[in-house]
């Protein structure tokens, strides 16, 4: 029988993040079952105001998305008075997690000095642009700062031979530091459990997304002296493309040397590798391109489905090119159970992205809705007046 309680039962945690960063990190530690209780000013999150128009103020699909489960209370931490109910609510949390510069959050009294003083105990958790010991530190980044900084936006062109650099479209740096936020809040969390101590993390988008990044694009220059350069060459290879097909395209990965004599005979082509220049492995290497050429040429007289039946037959790993907006429609998707309509008491139908992981011995229940701005005031600013 699956445990029904969440995992993260207890855990208090104050979040005074705005955007993505910090709330990508709250939202996986609402989803595991934490209590987040988000501080917005009178206005809210600006991420509130973002990206497609939402059908009511201050409801974009980015706060849906970001912060289902979390309790909103408005303050202003200029005030006297709310500056004390928000102390008040650090003194009795687990976890407090903001992305405010340091010069600000000293000004407000709430830095880690002045925190630990009234819970000595607490997991504070400062999410930066660029860590604190650095000549960066304190600059404002987005996440078009820190792929500009990673040097993510040349990536493309040593694909396409454009030499505009140009941002990855997504915000994939924003979300790559918001996992970062939240196994190091789990990590500090495990450590106080053991030891009975808090203490402060630091977060630092820039350090966390270049680790992302030359996980695998360090290559060349790993060694001292490099061996060659930096990028991995098979992700900057202009011919590893979607191949195009009789009514679209299909990504076909031959990802081991013997899957391109799989593929020739699977569609009755074995006398094409029998060419000397694939004879041994590094011919075949060195000649991979006039492969993925031929390929190429042969994707055009099949359809995707039949592609799809042969491939999949002698297990090659392979998928339909899609457009964002199918996504909706997977029926992997929707049979997992991965996307949920819901009903949101201000914004109607809507659908919601589930925690992807699960658990033997624990399952996610069905999380309150994203909160309106100060939907939570009168539950939780008396309690902490």
């Amino acid at each position: 029988m699956m445990n029904a309680a969440p995992m993260l039962e207890g855990i208090k945690v104050v979040d005074l993040t705005s955007v993505v960063f910090g709330p990508y990190t709250t939202q996986v530690l609402s989803d595991f079952g934490a209590d987040v209780i988000k501080i917005e000013p009178a206005s809210g999150d600006a991420y509130r105001y973002s990206g497609k128009p939402a059908k009511s103020k201050a409801m974009s699909p980015g706060h849906i998305a970001l912060n289902r489960g979390k309790k909103s209370v408005t303050l202003d931490l200029k005030d006297k008075a709310d500056n004390g109910v928000m102390l008040n609510m650090l003194a009795d949390a687990d976890i407090f997690i903001h992305n405010v510069r340091e010069e600000a959050i000293k000004r407000l009294g709430l830095d880690y000095a002045s925190i630990i003083k009234v819970n000595p105990g607490i997991i504070y958790i400062h999410c930066v642009g660029f860590g604190s010991d650095g000549p960066y530190a304190g600059l404002q980044a987005y996440d078009d700062v820190i792929q500009a900084a990673t040097g993510t936006t040349s990536l493309l062109s040593r694909v396409d031979g454009d030499d505009r650099p140009r941002f990855l479209p997504s915000l994939i740096a924003d979300k790559v530091a918001g996992m970062n936020g939240a196994y190091a809040a789990l990590a500090a969390v495990i450590h106080k459990l053991r030891t009975g101590r808090g203490q402060f993390v630091e977060v630092p988008m820039f350090e966390a997304f270049a680790n992302f990044m030359l996980k695998e694009h360090l290559a060349g220059k790993t060694f001292v002296p490099p061996n060659g350069t930096a990028c991995y060459d098979r992700q900057v290879d202009p011919l590893r493309q979607p191949f195009p097909t009789k009514d679209g395209h299909i990504v076909i990965v031959p990802y081991t040397l013997d899957s391109w004599g799989i593929i020739f005979d699977a569609i009755n082509m074995p006398e094409f590798m029998a060419d000397e220049r694939f004879a041994t492995p590094a011919g075949l290497i060195k000649n991979q391109g006039a492969l993925y050429e031929e390929l190429a040429a042969q994707t055009p007289l099949k359809t995707n489905d039949e592609w799809l039946a042969i491939l999949r037959h002698v297990n090659i790993p392979c998928m339909a090119v899609r457009d964002i907006e199918d996504i909706l429609e997977d029926p992997h998707l929707l049979e997992t159970g991965f996307l949920n309509k819901r009903e949101h008491p201000t914004e109607g139908t809507y659908f919601e992205l589930r925690e992807a992981s699960s658990f033997s011995d624990w399952e996610a229940g069905q999380s309150d809705h994203a909160p309106l701005v100060g939907e939570h005031n009168a539950e939780i600013r008396g309690k902490y007046a």
